[in-house]
């Protein structure tokens, strides 16, 4: 059985590749978690091409989940979805805060949900109260 994939997206590559690794010890090994972070040649800004190739990363057969740190990834991800042709793989955005629904997101992945699920799960950490 596959499991849903995630994809964060972030401005910076450094920050999408930590939470991609904290993502992936939530997901027990059984989530691919990729990040696209950055542009291809490293300065801070977000890539198409990056979100693009991480989610077909990312897909393993139940569909993909994207989660964006800041108002341009969230654009780039749209972007994605509005231009996205393969119709054999379902790709979500997740309207989540960056980390913490990416370790929503890993969890209820690894437990077997599906893109509806994951995403929600994702979206409802916006709920996880620190104080």
């Amino acid at each position: 059985m596959s499991n849903v994939g995630i994809v964060l997206i972030s401005h910076s590559r450094t920050l999408a590749e930590g939470a991609a690794e904290l993502a992936r010890q939530m997901g027990v090994g059984q989530v691919a978690v990729r990040a696209a972070g950055g542009t291809e040649d490293g300065g801070l800004g977000t890539s198409l091409d990056l979100v693009e190739a991480a989610v077909r990363e990312a897909d393993e057969g139940a569909g993909v989940v994207l989660i964006g740190d800041l108002g341009s990834s969230v654009l780039t991800a749209k972007t994605l979805l509005e231009d996205w042709e393969d119709a054999g793989t379902e790709v979500a955005l997740a309207d989540a805060p960056f980390v913490e629904g990416a370790v929503a997101a890993a969890s209820a992945a690894a437990g077997g949900a599906d893109v509806a699920a994951v995403t929600k799960a994702a979206h409802e950490a916006w709920e996880f109260r620190k104080a």
